[in-house]
C-alpha cells in the first residue's frame, strides 16, 4: 500500500511538472496550507510563506495577493492570479483558473475548470474519463460571495458581484450582479 506522500509525487510526476515545482507543491500541501490564517497571531508570516510557495507554483503571479488557509488548486497547472486579489479560506480553484486583480472571494469557493464522461450507459462513469479542461476565467474587480460554485468554461465579466451560494453556469456580463441556482442576473451595478 503506497503512502499519501508517494501517491502525491505519482500525480506530480504524470503531469510533467518538473522538480522544483514538485518540491514547492508538497511543501504548500503538507505544510504551509495548514498554517494559522486571520487573525489570529503569525497569520501575516503564514500568509507570506503561502504567498511565495505559489508564485513558484502557479503559471503566472502579479503584485501581491492573499492565499489563506486551507486552499486547494491541483498542482497548479495553468493557474493565474492577479494582484490585489485574494483565495479565501477553503476555496478549491481547479487547474486552468484565471483570475484578474482585484478579486475578492468568500470561504469555500469552488472553481472548477474539469469534469467527467458519462456518455456511454454500458460502462460505469468511474471508467469513464475525464472531459477536456475547460478554463475558467474571472475579470477584474469580481466579488464572489461563500460556498460559490462556478463551473468549467465560465467567463465572470469585470466589476461582477456573484451572490453567497450561487452556481454560475454560464457567463455573467460585466457590472452584473448575479445569484441564484442557477445563477442569474439580479441587476447591474451601472
Amino acid at each position: 500500500m503506497s503512502t499519501n506522500y508517494e501517491t502525491s509525487v505519482g500525480i506530480l510526476k504524470s503531469q510533467k511538472i518538473g522538480f522544483k515545482k514538485a518540491f514547492f507543491t508538497l511543501l504548500y500541501y503538507y505544510l504551509a496550507k495548514h498554517l494559522v490564517d486571520t487573525p489570529l497571531p503569525g497569520s501575516g508570516i503564514s500568509m507570506a510563506f503561502r504567498r511565495f510557495l505559489c508564485k513558484r507554483i502557479f503559471k503566472r503571479t502579479n503584485g501581491y495577493f492573499k492565499v489563506h488557509a486551507n486552499v486547494d488548486f491541483g498542482s497548479g497547472i495553468n493557474v493565474e492570479i492577479g494582484s490585489g486579489s485574494s483565495l479565501n479560506r477553503g476555496a478549491w480553484i481547479g487547474n486552468d483558473t484565471i483570475i484578474g486583480d482585484n478579486v475578492m472571494m468568500g470561504p469555500n469557493v469552488s472553481i472548477l475548470s474539469g469534469s467527467h464522461n458519462f456518455n456511454s450507459t454500458l460502462i460505469p462513469m468511474t471508467e469513464q474519463g475525464a472531459t477536456m479542461r475547460n478554463p475558467v476565467v474571472i475579470g477584474n474587480d469580481v466579488w464572489i460571495g461563500t460556498r460559490v460554485i462556478i463551473l468549467p468554461g465560465v467567463k465572470i465579466g469585470d466589476h461582477s458581484i456573484i451572490g453567497a451560494g450561487s452556481i454560475v453556469t454560464k457567463d455573467v456580463p460585466e457590472w452584473a450582479i448575479v445569484g441564484g441556482n442557477p445563477a442569474k442576473v439580479i441587476k447591474y451595478r451601472k
